[in-house]
């Protein structure tokens, strides 16, 4: 059994716009490598991975009075994915209005009736 080297995505504000260009950012252990982070992509995304880029970052020492600490080191991911494939994770609000306009259920759509309902009730009542 191969270890989980996918930890988790990255989610901000530039992981986001490079999302728009099929660039994905995530967390990855120490010891993963691109042939594996890809693997595990392909696995549990189901996608096509076209290409990826590995980043180090040491971790900032910090002081708090007299103490100097450290904070782990991070690497990351990004993984370019063939033209056309998407991961769900990274849809914006607007992709996902665009995609979809109708309520998913039925619950949903009966949900403004049933608030303008008690509405009047209330209204009624005084």
């Amino acid at each position: 059994m191969q270890k989980i080297t996918v930890k988790n995505p990255v989610i901000s504000e530039k992981s986001f716009s490079l999302a728009g260009k099929g660039v994905y950012v995530f967390r990855v252990t120490s010891s993963a490598n691109k042939h594996l982070v890809a693997e595990q992509i392909t696995k549990l995304f189901k996608v096509k991975v076209k290409a990826v880029r590995m980043i180090n970052i040491s971790g900032k020492i910090k002081k708090t009075g007299r103490k100097i600490g450290k904070r782990s080191d991070i690497k990351k991911a990004y993984v370019t994915l063939k033209a056309g494939e998407k991961i769900a994770i990274f849809e914006t609000e607007e992709e996902k209005k665009a995609v979809s306009d109708k309520p998913v259920s039925r619950k949903q759509e009966k949900q403004p009736e049933k608030i303008e309902k008690k509405k009047e009730i209330k209204k009624e009542e005084k």
